[in-house]
């Protein structure tokens, strides 16, 4: 863990976990913010994860394979260490309740449950202008070590891996403004299209093929004629 003098104090950016309330609705805009999780000290490391999906279908006694198609981007997912270390207050409790705020953000919400939209809080990692590492995500595991304790026993240092996975947004080269197509077009099929890149690049997810066909009245998504005109629903209309 990057530890700082005190003479750097003042000038050090102190990196942060945002807990928001997850929206309600359709929408990919976390809700108010519940708290912020400070970190004593900014992580020394920290790992991101960004893959891709392939479909490769093998071809038998043929010496070149069928070309690949993408199907499109998994969500990022990042993993970072925070430090906790109160062993000059080994009176304190302050380790053991920052643990269990980061463990509460792998619990449901009252409000969402009150929504009838349970889920768990979405948070957002902030370090100064780091923009990369800041994205809107989930805490998919909290996995929290005790190294030290005080003399009652109460942990007094301690290491938490705290896994994020990205919940994505609207798709890059969308309005800007409402964040997502605001109306149905028409799309007329070229050789190497499919119902999963044409869902992926209208809606960022490969998963909205189906309404897709659904809005077509195709039954077998593997026959896609070239020169088919597809209506395509906008935004709104995909369940997300």
């Amino acid at each position: 863990m990057a530890k700082s003098g005190k003479g750097a104090g003042k000038s050090l950016v102190r990196a942060n976990l945002a807990i928001h309330q997850p929206p309600t609705g359709t929408t990919t805009t976390p809700g108010a913010l519940m708290r912020r999780f400070g970190f004593e000290f900014n992580p020394a490391q920290l790992s991101l994860t960004q893959r891709t999906q392939w479909n490769a279908t093998p071809t038998a006694a043929v010496r070149k394979a069928a070309k690949p198609q993408f199907m499109g981007a998994e969500p990022r997912e990042m993993t970072l260490e925070v430090f906790l270390d109160s062993s000059t207050k080994p009176g304190g409790n302050t380790v053991l309740k920052k643990v269990e705020s980061l463990l509460s953000c792998c619990e449901v919400t009252a409000e969402s449950l009150a929504a009838d939209q349970p889920s768990p809080p979405w948070v957002v990692f902030e370090w100064g202008s780091f923009s990369t590492a800041r994205f809107t995500a989930y805490v998919a595991s909290v996995e929290a070590s005790y190294t030290l304790f005080g003399t009652t026993g109460v942990p007094i240092r301690a290491t938490c891996q705290v896994h994020l996975v990205e919940i994505p947004g609207p798709t890059r080269g969308q309005n800007p403004t409402s964040g997502a197509l605001t109306a149905q077009r028409v799309h007329r099929v070229v050789a190497g299209d499919s119902l999963q890149s044409l869902a992926w690049r209208e809606y960022g997810s490969a998963g909205a093929w189906r309404a897709i066909a659904e809005a077509n009245g195709i039954d077998d998504p593997s026959r896609l004629p070239t020169g088919t005109e597809l209506m395509l629903p906008a935004s709104e209309e995909v369940p997300h």
